[in-house]
């Protein structure tokens, strides 16, 4: 179809200059991912990195330089973050610009072509079928289908005519139109929704909570038994201002579970390389965390569970005079319409287009009578499109009506050697279907197995929906809500749990449904690829798009399928599974410090005496049991189902181990006082012990033991004392004598004896503590 030949001039260079100075420009683009300002604070100002800068800084102002090592692990840990979450950020952009295509604009009576965000309040533009809408704007000549599925999710052209408006995202399907730009930047309707998913989504992940518990807790006790040993150390044993605050400081950095805060982000950004190389983008590390523990998914339809392209199913022969010649007559047929839709592409593909009958007229389609036509001399009149529309009376086949009732699209070609619709022939049904993807019936299995609950989302009609949900392998397909049919939001909340298929979902209902599976304690992931499902998007546990969607759901989504393949869904989850599965089995570990550290500084504060270690001993258990082991089994496959509060099992598998701590501490104090071993000798024992009894807290977090585990530890319990025997001098470690070898010894085997009775006793008990951490 040609626009007719009125002509327009467009703007001035000077109208565009005084928009452009009045800030009626399109140049504003909602930035829905992080800035790199953010990601920097994110990564840098929190309780946990607060508390541990100012414990190295208090170490550094007294020289004690070598105590402040600890301090190389926070940094590392921020330097990580940072790094993943600016390669995500500039992977996303990168996207974005190459998605960002010209437009053909009219100015000084002039074609040019410009970027949309170069386009001003109205400025006239011409778009052709594929072109998509850059702004919002008026037609004010030429007619086109459009296709406005990323704005509402409804995948059916509308037609488009002179005063009729456009909304920026959508993208014409056939014919060509002029227009007028009615909207720009943030009034556009696109920017107007994605605007409103722009609000900073709040990290949710157990480890960060657990960690900032830890942080809270720590935060308010690190002051009160930081001054009080202090001052001990100082005025009661005479200790030098130096050595006073190093041995305070020993005990409030022991509170910190350092270790563990590297652990998580090496852990973490591992999971995100190693996806990426499966083509599996992580902007934000957490959500590998959150779809690990998800127990719901919210499925788009349209580019999710289908291709979102119309493929050719079956050709239906009605008449068989015509049977030899129906290839050429529908080739010549889709030469001459030129339909450049989704429908006419996949006809295309199927038939081979040709030039072999002269033209007479041709009939675009159109929404409104669902048909095409062309005629032909020699030939008659051509027509495609809905059975119902051409030809009304034609009873249709129970195989083209099974077709229908399945949501396949459905296509009637006839023929008419006049004008009249009486005398139209039918001459072939074509039957369309929007191809599932690969690998969705497989994951959809897997994700039953792993007990996650499928809901279906989509603006479309519910029935097609259903339909492809049932091609798709959705347990419950055929429980089904039209959304538009109702109107409160209780109704709306209470149906987020009645069924598994909704239908004419506008965006904000998408946001509601997800919020309340959120409210009902539910892990919630939502997939997307349209403006239509930002809000959604933002509002869920953890969000994914697919790569070829719209630029928006890429920067807001935590999770980008490159391949735009929701096959990849099983591995991120087993990725997900592994790294949690894996940090929890090593956590334990970690946190016999933490206890160890504040029960030790309680009993240093009663006692009056010095708090045993200091900062550079702690260090080295930091690394080489905490650290090295917990490091190497981080890799190790691990997808069980997890069930587990994290640092609820956590601290269970820790309280035995740092109680035991306790208690020899106590013992080598008692030995000291009554003048069994000396002060020097006491000290030297309680730090052997100390390795000795993290070293069982490490066994036992390890279970059940393999080969490659059990080196680990080996390996692990044999560098942590030959490093004390190296390194005394410099740990400030006395070597053992021969008495408190054989008191070592004796100690040890009474800790390995009672570490699982404790455990046993802990593990039944019903402390209120426990709820705390829950």
């Amino acid at each position: 179809m040609k626009l007719a030949k009125e002509k327009f001039s467009g703007l001035t260079q000077q109208a565009v200059l005084e928009r452009q100075a009045t800030g009626k420009s399109n140049n504003y683009k909602p930035n829905m991912s992080k800035s790199t300002k953010t990601i920097i604070l994110q990564n840098t100002m929190t309780l946990f990195n607060l508390l541990n800068f100012i414990l190295a800084a208090v170490l550094i102002s007294v020289g004690a330089y070598s105590n402040a090592f600890f301090i190389t692990i926070i940094l590392f840990n921020i330097f990580l973050g940072i790094v993943q979450e600016l390669r995500a950020k500039k992977m996303v952009e990168k996207l974005n610009i190459l998605a960002e295509k010209k437009v053909t604009v009219i100015r000084d009576s002039k074609k040019t072509t410009l970027f949309p965000s170069q386009l001003v309040l109205d400025d006239i533009i011409l778009l052709n079928n594929g072109d998509q809408v850059p702004s919002d704007i008026l037609v004010l000549q030429g007619s086109a289908e459009v296709n406005e599925s990323l704005l509402t999710g409804e995948a059916d052209a509308i037609l488009k005519e002179k005063n009729s408006h456009l909304l920026s995202g959508s993208y014409l399907t056939s014919g060509q139109l002029i227009g007028k730009v009615e909207h720009v930047g943030i009034e556009n309707y696109a920017t107007k929704i994605v605007s409103e998913a722009q609000a900073e989504k709040a990290i949710k992940s157990e480890l960060v909570a657990s960690i900032a518990k830890i942080s809270k807790f720590t935060s308010w006790v690190i002051i009160p038994i930081g001054i009080i040993l202090f001052i001990e150390a100082l005025f009661f044993h005479t200790n030098s201002f130096s050595s006073a605050v190093v041995t305070s400081v020993a005990a409030l950095i022991g509170m910190l579970p350092k270790g563990l805060v590297l652990l998580i982000g090496i852990a973490l950004t591992t999971g995100v390389l190693k996806l990426a190389k499966k083509e599996v983008l992580i902007q934000n590390q957490y959500a590998i965390e959150m779809i690990a523990h998800m127990d719901v998914l919210a499925l788009d339809k349209t580019g999710t569970l289908t291709q979102g392209k119309m493929k050719v199913e079956q050709l239906y022969v009605l008449n068989d005079d015509y049977r030899e010649e129906l290839p050429l007559l529908i080739g010549n047929f889709l030469s001459a319409t030129k339909d450049n839709n989704m429908t006419a592409k996949a006809l295309k593909e199927y038939f081979q287009t040709a030039d072999s009958y002269t033209i007479e007229d041709v009939r675009p389609f159109s929404s409104e009578r669902k048909w095409s036509a062309v005629k032909f001399s020699d030939i008659g009149t051509l027509y495609l499109g809905s059975p119902e529309n051409i030809m009304s009376n034609y009873p249709l086949p129970e195989v083209i009506q099974q077709s229908q009732q399945e949501g396949k699209r459905v296509l009637l070609f006839a023929l008419a050697k006049n004008s009249q619709a009486n005398q139209r022939q039918p001459l072939a049904f074509i039957t369309l279907v929007d191809p599932i993807r690969e690998n969705v019936k497989e994951t959809l299995e897997y994700l039953k197995e792993q007990g996650v609950k499928i809901k279906v989302i989509s603006g479309d009609n519910p029935i097609t929906v259903s339909s492809i949900a049932k091609s798709a392998g959705v347990e419950n397909y055929a429980n089904f809500i039209d959304l538009s049919m109702i109107t409160t939001e209780s109704e709306i909340r209470k149906a987020a749990h009645n069924y598994t298929v909704f239908g004419r979902v506008t965006p904000q209902q998408k946001k509601m449904l997800i919020n309340e599976l959120k409210v009902a304690k539910h892990t919630v992931g939502m997939t997307g690829d349209g403006v239509n499902d930002v809000l959604a998007l933002r509002e869920a546990d953890v969000s994914i798009a697919m790569v070829e969607g719209d630029g928006a759901t890429r920067q807001i989504s935590d999770i980008v399928l490159l391949n735009s393949d929701l096959g990849s869904l099983p591995i991120v989850i087993s990725e997900g599974r592994r790294v949690i599965n894996n940090i929890t089995q090593s956590s334990g570990v970690f946190f016999i410090k933490t206890i160890y550290s504040f029960l030790l500084s309680v009993f240093c504060v009663f006692s009056a005496t010095t708090f045993p270690f200091i900062p550079l001993q702690i260090t080295l258990i930091d690394l080489a049991i905490e650290g090295y082991p917990s490091f190497f089994v981080s890799f190790e496959k691990n997808d069980k189902k997890i069930e587990n509060n994290f640092l609820l099992s956590s601290f269970r598998y820790a309280l035995p181990s740092a109680l035991l701590v306790v208690t020899n501490i106590i013992i080598c104090w008692l030995l000291a006082l009554s003048g069994i071993v000396s002060i020097s000798q006491s000290h030297s024992l309680m730090y052997f012990l100390l390795i000795g009894i993290s070293s069982i807290g490490l066994t036992k977090s390890l279970q059940p033991i393999s080969l490659f585990k059990l080196f680990l530890v080996i390996t692990s319990i044999i560098g942590s004392f030959i490093s004390v025997l190296l390194f005394h001098k410099l740990l400030s470690v006395s070597l053992l004598t021969p008495l408190s070898i054989i008191l070592f010894l004796l100690l040890m085997i009474l800790n390995i004896i009672a570490w699982q009775p404790i455990f046993n006793k802990i593990k039944t008990a019903k402390l209120n503590i426990f709820n705390l951490l829950k």
